[in-house]
């Protein structure tokens, strides 16, 4: 099975056609629980100075 650089990306837009399939309220929610899904997953990748613009 091969790989691609486009399914995180795949996975997230199909993630977003079913929310904006949903009632408005159940988007709401929707998108709130997405935030916070991927803020937890950017507060737990590595950090680097390379990735912050520092030297």
């Amino acid at each position: 099975m091969e790989h691609t650089r486009d399914e995180p990306t795949d996975a997230l837009w199909s993630r977003l056609r079913l929310i904006e399939s949903q009632p408005l309220a159940d988007r709401a929610d929707a998108y709130g629980a997405m935030h916070d899904e991927l803020m937890k997953r950017l507060e737990s990748t590595p950090r680097t100075d390379s990735a912050h613009g520092t030297r």
